[in-house]
């Protein structure tokens, strides 16, 4: 049984073909879906082409849980940035007494979550975030900087219609650590690399300077900020909207905030700049079926080839 949505927005109209060819599987909750077979199949030979295009580099891989530890979460200035997205975890920490209150509060239909507390976790909210404390505990950066490819489902609480901005999703990212000058190369070559890669696959894109979407009137003025120092670039691709392209790939440079932030220097002694690039991976493979149908096996010969060989 599909889900039924009212066709307004193409945004509505695209979920609704997603889940009539059972790609994408509803629960309930906007922008929480199951994934179907087919799905995960292309997600995964999508991962396996950026692992080989990155392969070169000699990063080292680490794959995180969609959890991190929270007091890590709250240094890292997420909440002060973008309190509207981060998505905690609570639980039940009560006795005998606080959970004879709590099933009353179920059987009423009263709210019970409010006297949940919050636990050492929270979900993570990008996939680099555990990789910066964990980089921290190991001292200096050698000579040579550092190069992680990092993987991870990640959380964005902002529920939505539209099947390329889900709440849970999954982000692979290469992360380089170093001086301005080795983290501006790194982020120059990605950026050539990655408009190559989706080139590769036959779907339409743009490269554009961006701003994350930081929070509140203080949010503006860090928005410009990044915008007119170019620290942020996204490949857009048309999913939904030719007019309004979903961003698929991003190319950020933090500068020397998160070297500062964790206390970790490079050889010198100076704080470390860090840059990377950063697949939004269900949102690459919803512009394949947009793009190329919903039945990878009728895909063009060439992108076929890309990612099954």
């Amino acid at each position: 049984m599909t889900q039924q949505l009212p066709s307004q927005t193409p945004e509505e109209q695209y979920l609704r073909e997603l889940i009539a060819h059972g790609l994408l599987i509803p629960m309930g909750v906007d922008g929480v879906y199951g994934r179907s077979a087919v799905f995960e199949d292309v997600l995964d030979r999508f991962g396996a082409l950026v692992g080989q295009w990155g392969a070169e580099n000699g990063a080292e891989v680490i794959r995180f849980p969609p959890v991190m530890n929270r007091h890590h979460f709250e240094h890292s200035g997420y909440m002060k940035n973008f309190p509207q997205l981060a998505g905690t975890i609570h639980s039940f920490c009560g006795g005998e007494k606080e959970h004879q209150a709590l099933r009353r509060k179920m059987e009423n239909g009263e709210d019970w979550t409010a006297d949940q507390k919050a636990i050492d976790i929270v979900v993570t909210p990008a996939a680099c975030y555990s990789l910066y404390p964990t980089v921290a505990q190991r001292g200096p950066l050698s000579r040579e900087g550092a190069l992680f490819d990092v993987y991870s489902w990640c959380l964005r609480h902002e529920p939505s219609l539209d099947p390329a901005r889900m709440q849970l999703f999954r982000m692979r990212e290469y992360v380089r650590l170093g001086t301005p000058e080795q983290v501006s190369e790194f982020r120059a070559a990605w950026i050539e690399r990655g408009q190559r890669i989706i080139e590769s696959l036959q779907v339409p894109a743009r490269l554009d300077v961006a701003n994350d979407p930081f929070f509140g009137r203080q949010g503006k003025l860090l928005a410009n900020n990044q915008r007119d120092q170019n620290l942020k670039f996204e490949l857009l691709i048309p999913i939904t909207s030719e007019e309004k392209p979903t961003a698929c790939l991003s190319f950020n440079y933090a500068q020397d905030y998160f070297g500062q932030l964790w206390n970790i220097p490079t050889a010198d002694g100076a704080p470390c700049h860090s840059a990377c690039v950063a697949f939004g991976m269900e949102r690459i493979a919803l512009a394949f079926f947009k793009h190329h149908g919903f039945d990878p096996k009728r895909w063009p010969a060439g992108v076929r080839k890309v990612l099954w060989g």
